[in-house]
C-alpha cells in the first residue's frame, strides 16, 4: 500500500489555485475541509480551505485568494464528488464565501452510518476505525484567522483530508456490499438542498420550544420579533443572541411593553439590548400589535402527551425492527420531530400523512410500515372534541 501524502502544501497565489482547479476537474473526486471563525458574527468567516486529492493536501489561503471562479467551477462540475465530513457549517462557509455550495457531494459521516459504523461518527474515529491511524485534535479551537499559520495547525488541517478519499473509498465497497450507496448519495444532496433553502424569517417564531404556550395576539409579536432578529442578525453579522436571547423574546411576546419604563422592568430582557434595542424592539411590538386578528398566527399544538404515547411507541418500534434487521441505528432512519409529524398528521381524524423526507428511499423501506401502525393506534388518539 503506498504512502498517503500528509505534508500541507500552502496556495496563496491565484494562479496556483487555477492550475490546481483545472486537475483536479479531471479526477473523480477531492476531499474537501474547512477551517472558519464565528465566534463573534452570524456568518463563519473562512480561515483556510484544504483540499486533499490523493497526492497532496492543498492548504488554500481565502484571506489572500480573490479569483474564486476556478473553485466555483471545480464545486459544481458534475463529474468531481466533492467529499467531506459532517459538512452542514462548511456548506454555510462555502455560501457566504463562495456563492457556490459543491455538488455533487458525499458525507462521510452519513456514508459511515449507512456503513454500520455508527451515528455521527467524528472523522478521527472513523479514520482510526478503517485505517487504524490516529489523527490528533490539538488545534480544533485555533485562531484561523491568523497570518502566519503555525506548523502545527497547517499539520492539523492538511490531516483532516489526507486520508478522506481513501476512507471514501472504503465506504463506497461496503456500501455497495449492502445496496446501500444511493441511500448514503440522496441524504448528502439532501444537505445541499436544505442549505439552498431559502430562509423564511417569518416563520422563525416556530423554533422557540415554549412558543406554544402562547395565544394568538402574543404569537403575533413572537412572531414579529423573531422575524426582525433574523433580519438584523444578518444585516449586522452579529449572533442572534447579542441582539436579544430567546428568553427575551418570549417575555416580550407575554408582556408586551408599550414604552422604555415598561420595558425595563422586564428581567429578561438585559440593560444592555434595552440600551441598543429597546427602540427598534417597541417598534416592532406596535406593529403586531396593529395588525388585524384574522392575520394573527395560529395557536400552536402542545407537546405531544399521554394519549399519543401508543402510537409513538408503535412508530419506533417499527422502525426499530427494520434498523435491526439492517444493522443500522434507529435514528439514521426516522427523526424525532418525524415520529412527531405523524402523529400530528392524523389527530384531526384525517389520513396519516408522512414527512417528506420519508417519501424518497425510505418510503420503500419502512413508508407504508409506518402509516399502518399510525392507523392501527388511531384509537388511542382523543378526538378533536376532547382536545377542546
Amino acid at each position: 500500500m503506498s504512502t498517503i501524502p500528509t505534508d500541507p502544501i500552502w496556495i496563496d497565489q491565484n494562479h496556483q489555485l487555477a492550475e490546481l482547479c483545472e486537475r483536479w476537474r479531471g479526477q473523480g473526486a477531492v476531499a474537501v475541509d474547512t477551517e472558519f471563525m464565528r465566534s463573534e458574527t452570524f456568518y463563519p468567516i473562512a480561515g483556510l480551505l484544504q483540499i486533499g486529492d490523493g497526492q497532496g493536501c492543498y492548504l488554500i489561503d481565502p484571506l489572500a485568494i480573490d479569483e474564486l471562479e476556478p473553485l466555483r467551477a471545480l464545486f459544481q462540475d458534475p463529474g468531481v464528488t466533492k467529499v467531506l465530513h459532517a459538512c452542514s457549517e462548511d456548506l454555510e462557509v462555502f455560501q457566504r464565501w463562495l456563492g457556490v455550495l459543491p455538488e455533487p457531494l458525499f458525507d462521510t459521516q452519513i456514508g459511515a452510518a449507512f456503513a454500520g459504523l455508527g451515528f455521527s461518527i467524528g472523522y478521527a474515529n472513523l479514520v482510526n476505525t478503517l485505517l487504524e491511524i490516529d489523527i490528533p485534535k490539538g488545534e480544533t479551537r485555533s485562531d484561523w484567522l491568523q497570518r502566519p499559520l503555525s506548523v502545527p495547525q497547517k499539520k492539523y488541517a492538511a490531516l483532516d483530508v489526507a486520508h478522506m478519499l481513501v476512507v471514501y473509498g472504503k465506504l463506497l465497497k461496503m456500501l455497495r456490499e449492502t445496496g446501500r450507496v444511493e441511500w448514503a448519495r440522496a441524504d448528502s444532496a439532501d444537505l445541499v438542498a436544505n442549505a439552498k433553502a431559502v430562509p423564511d424569517f417569518e416563520s422563525y417564531y416556530l423554533k422557540l420550544g415554549s412558543a406554544w404556550k402562547l395565544r394568538r395576539r402574543e404569537l403575533a409579536v413572537l412572531r414579529r420579533l423573531s422575524a426582525w432578529r433574523e433580519r438584523e442578525a444578518r444585516e449586522r453579522n452579529r449572533p442572534r443572541n447579542r441582539l436579544i436571547k430567546e428568553a427575551g423574546l418570549w417575555e416580550l411576546a407575554r408582556r408586551q411593553p408599550s414604552d422604555r419604563a415598561q420595558l425595563q422592568a422586564l428581567k429578561d430582557v438585559p440593560a444592555h439590548t434595552q440600551v441598543e434595542e429597546g427602540e427598534a424592539l417597541l417598534a416592532e411590538i406596535q406593529v403586531a400589535l396593529a395588525e388585524p386578528e384574522s392575520d394573527w398566527p395560529e395557536r400552536l399544538d402542545p407537546p405531544l402527551g399521554r394519549a399519543e404515547a401508543p402510537m409513538m411507541k408503535a412508530l419506533k418500534r417499527h422502525v426499530r425492527g427494520i434498523a435491526e434487521s439492517l444493522a443500522l441505528p434507529p435514528e439514521l432512519l426516522v427523526r424525532k420531530r418525524e415520529y412527531e409529524a405523524i402523529v400530528r398528521s392524523g389527530l384531526k381524524g384525517g389520513a396519516f400523512e408522512l414527512p417528506p423526507r420519508l417519501k424518497g428511499w425510505r418510503f420503500e423501506l419502512l413508508g407504508q410500515g409506518l402509516l399502518d401502525a399510525a392507523e392501527q393506534q388511531r384509537s388511542s388518539l382523543p378526538d378533536e372534541e376532547e382536545e377542546q
